[in-house]
């Protein structure tokens, strides 16, 4: 593959930055970041090489016929672009005065119909205008394509008051550029950030008053890995909230002396993966404890987590997770482990069960419960594996401890489960010929859930989940699952003499 010519045009075109590559750029309601500027032959004119945000948009990977012109992360998230194609922004007080500023001047001098006499508003325009702006504390320019501060200091004597700014998609391309606006805001607390692609500073404590009051970071799909968003922590000295989801976030890493004071953490529908928060003994990994039961002195201030629709599929990271001594709040929807399960209460259950301080778990509180099922669930190899309701001679083994890092404590907090308990629960037999003949045909002409709906009565088991299947004297020991709803009883081919098996959790 040939290289093209890096040889740049004597004169820019006009509506060009002298620094065009890096910076982020808007074209039909897409964002992008400008990774090439040049001519492209054997077209005339210059050219914009973009990588777009959304790699949809695009039609290659930075290669036009056989030369490679710039890279992308996705092999069809590049194109070319005219210029004139391409919106490079607005200053913050550009859009300011855009969003705000034009707001007020649309009502001065409007004509309000009272009754039937015109009144026209006049003697606001004095003081509107400009006091709407400076005493605004909620600034929302989200989508306006903000690209850079502005002027120096004019934001300080523009929107002096900011607490919360909105900047979710816009065109800043550095984090440099964001700590030039929001140092000039001394009492923000809330920076809303998602939608965008922000280089790593070289040096993130050049600027220590930008973030100085930050308590609420948003980071929402920014492309953003957690080495880099370690990088950049040190900008936030005091932050208590960090939404990241949607990132590119496979991996966990130690936060030596950042993130301290974090409370609320959002790693949901990132690509992590059981390794990232697995390991107990790795300096690569943020739990890091002596011994099972310990408490790790990572995010000693973190209360709610949440890691939803990532690919954790083993229970050990749950058991991890136990070891944050101040998690109370856990949401951990639409993951592998949790799909394991047939029963997706057992699930609920057994993950609330491991981890102790959890006051909710997906808005679900039934600590008790989820407990004392959880012993039951797992008595028969606590015993299997050397546990004994004599406290003397209690010595399961190292590897039950290990899949069951709590249930020493639980069984000390409630007891050890009855033998009774320990029992396997044998299936609910429905013999066709303990039913009446009419109450036989109807219910075999009844669809499935109308069935469950009926069994749910009789055996009084409403908040539980019913598994029907059959057995037939035709098919001598094989038990045919009933896993259609929608289906009519006799779907099955359900004949007198056979047994519908009734499972419930």
């Amino acid at each position: 593959m040939r290289v093209p010519d890096q040889t740049q045009p004597t004169t820019m075109h006009e509506c060009l930055p002298s620094d065009a590559v890096g910076k982020r750029v808007a074209c039909d309601g897409e964002r992008g970041t400008v990774r090439f500027v040049g001519t492209v032959p054997p077209t005339a004119g210059l050219w914009l090489g973009v990588e777009w945000d959304n790699p949809d948009r695009g039609k290659h990977d930075g290669s036009h016929e056989g030369v490679h012109y710039f890279t992308c992360r996705h092999p069809k998230g590049g194109s070319f672009v005219r210029p004139k194609k391409a919106s490079f922004g607005v200053d913050y007080l550009t859009a300011i005065r855009r969003r705000y500023e034009m707001e007020v001047q649309q009502v001065l001098g409007e004509e309000i119909q009272i009754s039937t006499r015109t009144v026209e508003m006049v003697g606001f325009e004095a003081i509107t205008e400009k006091q709407k702006v400076e005493n605004l504390t909620d600034v929302a320019l989200r989508l306006c394509e903000v690209s850079s501060p502005g002027p120096p200091n004019e934001i300080r004597n523009t929107t002096p008051h900011v607490l919360m700014l909105d900047l979710c998609g816009n065109l800043l391309c550095c984090w440099d550029d964001v700590m030039a606006v929001t140092e000039q805001m001394e009492e923000l607390k809330e920076l809303q950030l998602s939608h965008n692609r922000l280089r790593v500073p070289s040096n993130p404590t050049v600027r220590p008053r930008a973030f100085s009051c930050l308590r609420v970071l948003s980071l929402t799909n920014c492309a953003l890995t957690w080495p880099q968003l370690l990088e950049c922590a040190p900008m936030w000295p005091l932050l208590e909230e960090l939404y990241a989801s949607e990132n590119d976030i496979t991996e966990l890493q130690k936060p030596n002396d950042v993130l301290q004071s974090l409370t609320v953490l959002d790693l949901s529908t990132n690509p992590l993966v059981d390794g990232a928060v697995l390991s107990i003994d790795s300096v690569n990994y943020y739990f890091i404890t002596s011994s099972e039961g310990c408490k790790t002195a990572m995010f000693p201030a973190l209360k709610s987590l949440a890691v939803n629709s990532n690919n954790i599929s083993e229970w050990s990271v749950i058991n991890e997770l136990e070891k944050l001594q101040s998690l109370v709040r856990l949401s951990c929807r639409q993951n592998p482990l949790l799909s394991q399960e047939r029963n997706p209460g057992t699930a609920m259950q057994l993950l609330i069960a491991r981890v102790g301080r959890l006051e909710a778990l997906n808005r679900w509180t039934d600590r008790r419960g989820a407990e004392l099922d959880y012993c039951k669930m797992f008595g028969l190899e606590w015993l299997a594996s050397g546990g004994h309701r004599d406290p003397q001679q209690n010595r399961p083994s190292a590897e039950f401890t290990t899949q069951h890092p709590r249930y020493q404590s639980l069984i000390q907090k409630y007891g050890a489960p009855e033998d009774s308990e320990l029992k396997k629960q044998e299936p609910f037999a429905l013999k066709n010929q303990l039913l009446s003949e009419s109450f036989s045909l109807l219910l075999n002409s009844m669809i499935v859930q109308k069935v469950k709906g009926l069994l749910y009565r009789l055996l009084k088991i409403p908040g539980a989940e019913l598994k029907l299947s059959y057995t037939s004297s035709k098919m001598e020991g094989k038990e045919i699952e009933i896993d259609n709803d929608l289906k009519p009883l006799q779907f099955y081919s359900i004949e007198d003499g056979d047994k519908v098996l009734v499972r419930w959790l």
